[in-house]
């Protein structure tokens, strides 16, 4: 019989496993200690420095949104109930999370990448060669056992290729931890902005059933004042005409009811018991008010924004893996372990085994495509920059658009107000000088159509007023969400 080793030995003294151990210590000590991506710079504001209508002591005052969880925001128990059903079953939002754990597991592969792989094997070979190529005149069976601990192939981060990469990744998955955020702050504002509509569209059923049963009451005295020739039948008609446009009316809020109830469902993931009410919705107990803050409240308040930074951060630490490429790759390989012909011998002194392969290349002739990964990547770091500006142009926009409608539609609210009141009063001073055979009845009617008009015009004015509230607390980063703690390194 005869056998081999597994890892031929050189002469000299062999390394102990203690030696291989300091060795592996200082070369991951060394490793990563340079970075060649360029120093991060938070890109300036390209905003003014305050909303539009607002000055700095006023906008200051008060609590920021982003501080202002959603269960304290919105105090109707109704949709608070909604919003919490749907962060639980929304599909979208789901998605999201999914996202995060997914880019989290991408961060701790590349996070793995920094440390060398250790690999425990054992093996057993057992071989036959025939007598004519022996050339000892008769075959020859050798068995051969084998246990080694040893590192797969590992590049010395010198150059901080691996380092940026995995800060990359860090960044990448704190962007779409961000995104997250800011898909469960559009699922919050989407559920509050379906539920007002549906509570609106209530009310205006309700104003349209009490008109409905109104004017049916009065289809039917002029029905009997016609029979009686009391009356034209052209007041007849007239009055039959404003009752089926009532009716009408009706059919097409129960149509828009149904369907924004749909939407709602879709919204939150799960069924939703969201039964019509005929009370009127009470303005002030939806939400709370709050203060608009100043631009630079954004930075640390909106998802999207934090979104747009992070990916923003990882596009410059892409930049450093990319200069690394142009230096030296240094990668190690080796192995620590023990080699016998004989099972009984495998753990002895002499069967000790080991072998060391240090590896450097570099590429000289790549037909520039280093160069161009790194124009590349710089170009997509410009791409973030230009993209985390315009994120932040965007909120700026939603937030001066939310309180200029918060502004506008209040003042529209107390127009209306005073339009159903001068409104109501023509309709009866009308159907008094009708009854008293001063005008005909399609004064009447005229005023009527009016007022029910401005009624409708009313509800759905506050609806939008509370609407723009809703939009503002969103715009400015609201929700309350902490922010999520960095993976350790």
């Amino acid at each position: 019989m005869s056998g081999g080793r597994l890892f031929p030995a050189p002469p000299g003294r062999l390394p102990t496993a203690a030696a291989l151990t300091l060795a592996l210590t200082l070369a991951v000590a060394l490793s990563g200690c340079v970075s060649l991506a360029p120093p991060y710079e938070q890109p300036a504001m390209p905003v003014p420095a305050t909303f539009p209508g607002e000055t700095g002591n006023a906008a200051g005052a008060g609590p920021l949104a982003a501080g202002i969880g959603w269960q304290d925001y919105f105090t109707d128990p109704a949709l608070r109930q909604l919003i919490a059903t749907a962060l639980d079953h929304n599909r979208d939002l789901r998605v999201a999370i999914q996202r995060v754990e997914e880019a989290r597991a991408l961060y701790g592969i590349r996070r793995a990448d920094q440390l060398p792989t250790l690999g425990l094997e054992a093996d057993l070979t057992r071989s036959r060669i025939p007598a004519d190529l022996t050339g000892v005149g008769r075959p020859v069976t050798a068995s051969q056992y084998q246990v080694g601990l040893g590192i797969a192939t590992w590049e010395l981060d010198f150059w901080g290729r691996v380092a940026n990469l995995r800060e990359a990744a860090l960044q990448n998955y704190l962007a779409t931890d961000a995104a997250r955020q800011a898909v469960a702050l559009t699922l919050i504002e989407q559920v509050a902005t379906t539920y007002l509509v549906v509570r609106e569209l209530d009310e205006r059923l309700a104003l349209a059933h009490a008109t409905i049963d109104s004017r049916a009451q009065s289809y039917r005295i002029f029905t009997r004042r016609y029979q009686v020739g009391a009356i034209a039948k052209l007041d007849l008609t007239q009055v039959e005409t404003l009752w089926r446009q009532a009716v009408a009316l009706g059919t097409e809020l129960d149509q828009a009811r149904a369907q924004q109830a749909n939407a709602l469902q879709l919204l939150v993931g799960a069924p939703v018991d969201l039964p019509p009410s005929a009370a009127k919705l009470n303005d002030d107990a939806v939400m709370r008010d709050l203060p608009a803050g100043l631009p630079s409240d954004l930075l640390t308040s909106r998802p999207d924004i934090l979104a747009a930074e992070y990916q923003l951060r990882a596009a410059n630490a892409n930049i450093g893996s990319a200069r690394a490429e142009f230096f030296p790759r240094i990668t190690l390989t080796g192995a620590f372990g023990s080699a016998s012909t004989e099972l009984s011998g495998l753990f002895t002194g002499p069967s000790r085994a080991w072998n060391f392969g240090p590896s450097v290349s570099l590429p000289i002739f790549d037909m520039g495509r280093r160069s161009a990964n790194l124009e590349a990547v710089t170009a997509q770091r410009d791409q973030a920059i230009t993209s985390y500006e315009r994120a932040i142009q965007s909120a700026f926009r939603d937030v001066a658009d939310a309180l200029a409608a918060r502004q506008y539609l209040a003042q529209q609210v107390d127009v209306l107000r005073a339009t159903v009141a001068a409104q109501t009063e023509r309709a009866r001073l009308a159907r008094l000088r009708y009854d008293h055979g001063a005008s005909p009845f399609l004064e009447v009617l005229d005023a009527q159509r009016d007022l029910l008009i401005a009624q409708q015009q009313l509800v759905e004015t506050r609806r939008a007023l509370l609407t723009s509230r809703v939009a503002l607390y969103a715009a400015l980063g609201g929700g309350g969400f902490s922010p999520t703690a960095a993976p350790r390194p």
